[in-house]
């Protein structure tokens, strides 16, 4: 084609080569698209007063960041949960306004896709139908994290529900996902990644989607961001530290 255009040789793969490389920078630039204003609403008003004005400020220094996602798969893990308990359902549809809009096998439909849902696709009425009924309150440590969450004790017989972050050794025996090793081999991507930090992202474990490779750079620069760990000093701190502590030594 080169030759037909009376290019000099490998003029177009150049072109292409660098359309690719803008096109992945553009990608990488776009940030997570925001929550629904009724999602973020119920987050905030189910969140016990002590935490609430510090989760705030969080939330809306991003758009859907970090925290605010942490949160709302927190909160949608638990009440998918106390869906699946169909032994309540009657109950849980008169809580909820919906026995007479709706009959039980359409409200059974509506289980089905809520539990399909994840925390970027929740929408506002599965928020106000499953979420507001069923999530009494929320807490969260922001040192380590660990979330709380308060069932409604009148819809399900779980009353809490708690997540927590433990440090643990990448999984054996379990393949690699392949988003992972996509990841692995752009060296744009992944080149300078640490030990630590490649235990860590093979250590996510996900039982129905498949994360692409932009997912772990994501996850690996979220991870890097100091203002997600303010406890921990950054590299140049400890270098700093280091040498004061040598100069002062005999």
């Amino acid at each position: 084609m080169d030759a037909f255009l009376e290019f000099p040789k490998g003029h177009l793969a150049a072109i292409a080569q660098a359309q690719r490389l803008e096109e992945l920078k553009r990608k990488l630039a776009e940030t997570p698209a925001p929550l629904l204003r009724a999602v973020r609403e119920l987050l905030l008003r189910k969140c016990k007063p002590e935490t609430r004005i510090r989760v705030q400020e969080i939330f809306e220094q991003q758009a859907f960041g970090e925290l605010e996602r942490l949160v709302s798969q927190a909160l949608l893990a638990a009440a998918k949960g106390a869906a699946r308990d169909g032994s309540n359902i009657e109950k849980f549809m008169r809580r909820s306004g919906n026995l007479r809009r709706h009959s039980l096998a359409e409200f059974r439909v509506q289980v089905s896709e809520f539990l399909d849902t994840d925390a970027v696709n929740l929408s506002s009425q599965q928020c106000s139908v499953f979420l507001d009924p069923l999530i009494d309150s929320w807490d969260i440590d922001l040192k380590t994290f660990n979330v709380e969450v308060s069932l409604d004790k009148r819809l399900t017989s779980t009353r809490t529900v708690r997540f927590q972050f433990v440090e643990t050794g990448a999984p054996t025996g379990r393949e690699e996902e392949p988003g992972l090793k996509e990841f692995l081999r752009n060296p744009g991507m992944s080149g300078n990644i640490s030990e630590e930090e490649l235990c860590f992202l093979k250590s996510l474990q996900f039982h129905r989607l498949r994360p692409s490779a932009l997912y772990y750079y994501r996850e690996l620069q979220s991870l890097r961001d100091p203002l997600h760990f303010p406890s921990r000093p950054n590299n140049s701190e400890e270098k700093r530290r280091t040498s004061r502590q040598r100069a002062v030594q005999p």
